[in-house]
């Protein structure tokens, strides 16, 4: 059975209305990304930093996946299929895909600022004095700006393992995460699905372009990779 590796990225999440944060202001609901989304903001203001992230939370529990993740169910049936998301959302496991590997963190999960360790479900407001069972203050769990990817190698492998490699809805300048197409192995198909084109930098490599966005262009590649 063939494997296919599919990296996602905000543009997928974005159709279902969760908003992305690379707008042309670099701002993120109206906060510079530094102030709460790193290790910086974090030691400076963390009311801040969990407030905004109890607004995402909430954002996210009132949201649905859209046609895309859904579609991308389908090709369990006939592949072997490993999803890699930078995206901290749970559309994914929410339309029914199995294994999903989380590369920033998970927003319904929050952590021991101290112990990475102890992570645990989280859906309602994180606050300050909400602690650990080793008494220090939880911080959610995503990985922030300046903060080392801990499944980085992991999501390394699924894509030196791939038969095929599926890239949707990512701008491909985030890195690490943008770095992973260079790891495939030679000249396997790589479907790029974005509405903007991302491919400058990749001449080197097998892309097969689909200029639409994930709600549009999944779908149509499923059904392509299924017949």
């Amino acid at each position: 059975m063939k494997k296919i590796v599919i990296l996602t990225g905000a543009g997928i999440s974005a159709e279902s209305g969760i908003k992305t944060f690379r707008d042309a202001d670099g701002l993120w609901e109206g906060h510079d990304i530094m102030e709460v989304a790193s290790p910086i903001g974090w030691n400076k203001n963390k009311k801040l930093v969990l407030n905004f992230y109890n607004q995402r939370r909430k954002q996210l529990l009132k949201v649905k996946p859209n046609k895309a993740h859904k579609a991308l169910v389908l090709l369990e049936k006939y592949f072997e299929v490993q999803i890699i998301t930078q995206n901290v959302d749970d559309l994914h496991e929410r339309a029914g895909s199995s294994n999903i590997l989380h590369l920033h963190g998970e927003l319904l999960k929050v952590r021991s600022s101290k112990n990475k360790n102890l992570i645990y479900s989280w859906k309602k407001d994180l606050n300050i004095g909400n602690l650990c069972e080793e008494n220090t203050q939880l911080r959610p769990h995503i990985v922030w700006f300046g903060e080392a990817v801990p499944l980085l190698q992991n999501a390394i492998e699924m894509v030196k393992a791939a038969d095929i490699l599926i890239v949707i809805g990512t701008s491909m300048q985030v890195y690490p995460a943008a770095s992973l197409v260079h790891y495939t192995k030679p000249l396997i198909p790589i479907y790029f699905i974005n509405p903007n084109e991302v491919l400058n930098k990749y001449q080197n490599l097998n892309i097969i372009n689909i200029s639409k966005k994930a709600t549009f262009g999944v779908p149509k590649l499923v059904n392509q990779l299924i017949e």
